[in-house]
């Protein structure tokens, strides 16, 4: 978009809008023009949650959740498996496993993982805290749901070599979730076979 064609403030929201997974120069035009059309039902709402969001929600401390609670509600939760800690690569990961109701224990969310592409090293993610967690005490199995790409499983197995040793099952996610997959992209009964189906490593 020309410099002369549009003020200051509407080319920093579409540059904004742009950063965001899957909208190009092109979809961050007709998603800006689209909220200054809808200034009263859309964008002034849309501003105040998202201001509002970033003053009040934040990582839960306990499993790395987003949450405006410490910690989060799922860690509150009564009735779940405190013995059980399903290790995720990031929160809609979380998100997912969630949805499908299949798991009923306790999440631990890495952050991301392992890429030496990427430059991700294991002081980039919230593994420490894990370990922390498991020689606590209390927890007897963690599952590893990682997604089935090369940097998952590589996590996987780092994570795996480390709580090697320490009293507790690891294990992780078997038959449904096919190489290369995402968890967020799974449907709900091929999350929970995977879950049914978990493996010692």
């Amino acid at each position: 978009m020309s410099q002369n064609s549009a003020g200051p403030e509407i080319l920093r929201l579409i540059e904004l809008i742009s950063r965001l997974p899957g909208l190009g120069p092109r979809s961050a035009r007709r998603v800006a023009l689209f909220l200054l059309k809808r200034r009263d039902t859309l964008l002034k709402p849309l501003a105040d949650a998202l201001a509002e969001a970033g003053e009040k929600i934040e990582r839960c401390k306990t499993c790395g959740n987003f949450d405006t609670v410490q910690p989060c509600a799922v860690c509150q939760a009564d009735g779940r498996d405190d013995g059980l800690v399903c290790v995720v690569e990031d929160v809609p990961d979380l998100w997912a496993l969630e949805r499908g109701g299949a798991f009923r224990g306790r999440y631990h969310v890495l952050g991301g993982v392992l890429s030496a592409i990427d430059g991700i090293t294991p002081e980039d993610l919230n593994i420490p805290s894990l370990v922390t967690r498991v020689e606590a005490g209390g927890v007897r199995e963690v599952i590893l749901a990682l997604n089935a790409t090369v940097d998952g499983q590589t996590t996987a197995h780092y994570v795996a070599e480390l709580l090697e040793g320490k009293d507790v099952s690891v294990t992780r996610l078997a038959h449904g979730v096919p190489v290369g997959g995402e968890l967020d992209h799974l449907d709900d009964g091929t999350l929970a076979a995977a879950l049914r189906s978990r493996r010692d490593i």
